[in-house]
């Protein structure tokens, strides 16, 4: 009892603010060593300050929580090795990431703050069969879903023999902002009246109908200002949306440069403006 020292004062040793400390007991990164149990106030011993840093550093480097959790149980140092050097690949992933976004925001500067220039079209989508799979994601995970769910949608075309028929989509059934997770549907086009094995890709047909239309030309991650473009030419022309946006990829990633690719934005709507 003597080596024990209430959480205020460890807060202050370990530079861990008396909520992250309880968080972290509640995670079962850092348990107290003894809890009163007439008070419920928390004690530590002095030799938890090291694991208390380690917590400390890598959340300021943003290891998730279950992470660390999984890191500070490891006994093997080529283990623990091989997670820190993973985190370190999503950092440097995140730094090229937000250094093309940083590019992208100079030159929206240069243009004076103004959005690249987009025509917007309107024409008849014909129905279309598709393989199509349904996810829900969050800002931070719909990249790897869609790339997890095309995996998917290609692995059951591949089990059904069945070649594709078109230019793959994705469907936007909901909208996905750093607040907000919603559904996105991955979709092949195949010939009508494929069958595909049992699982959770399913055939259906995505309707057709007038939608208001253009095509981005760049990195995926910059595609934006496309839908503010289209959904301001909606309003501006009397019509109405009128279903979910899709996009539809029109060259392949692992044949194009990021600067190359073209992704047309379809936005259906009501009717066709007059």
């Amino acid at each position: 009892m003597d080596d024990l020292i209430g959480i205020g004062r460890f807060a202050r040793m370990s530079r861990l603010s008396i909520k992250a400390l309880r968080f972290y007991d509640e995670q079962g990164l850092l348990t107290p060593a003894w809890v009163d149990p007439a008070t419920g106030y928390r004690y530590y011993r002095r030799a938890q300050a090291g694991p208390a840093e380690a917590i400390r550093v890598l959340r300021a480097i943003d290891m998730p929580v279950g992470e660390i959790r999984d890191l500070l149980a490891d006994d093997d140092p080529g283990l623990t090795g091989k997670r820190l050097a993973a985190h370190r690949e999503r950092l440097r992933s995140r730094l090229t990431e937000q250094e093309r976004m940083l590019r992208f925001l100079e030159r929206l500067i240069d243009r004076g703050g103004n959005i690249m220039p987009y025509e917007v079209t309107v024409k008849q989508s014909l129905a279309v069969p598709v393989a199509g799979l349904t996810l829900h994601a969050g800002p931070a995970t719909i990249g790897a879903a869609i790339h997890q769910g095309f995996g998917a949608v290609v692995g059951a075309l591949g089990a059904a023999g069945v070649q594709p028929a078109g230019a793959p989509f994705v469907v936007y059934h909901d909208i996905i902002d750093e607040k907000s997770e919603g559904d996105v549907e991955i979709c092949i086009p195949v010939p009508a009246g494929t069958t595909l094995p049992d699982g959770p890709v399913r055939y259906h047909e995505i309707p057709g109908g007038p939608v208001a239309s253009t095509v981005h030309r760049g990195p995926y991650q910059e595609i934006s200002p496309a839908y503010h473009v289209i959904t301001g030419w909606i309003e501006e022309n009397g019509a109405k949306s009128h279903g979910a946006p899709r996009e539809i990829y029109l060259n392949d990633p692992q044949t194009v440069t990021p600067d190359e690719l073209l992704t047309e934005v379809q936005f259906p709507i009501d009717r066709t403006p007059a």
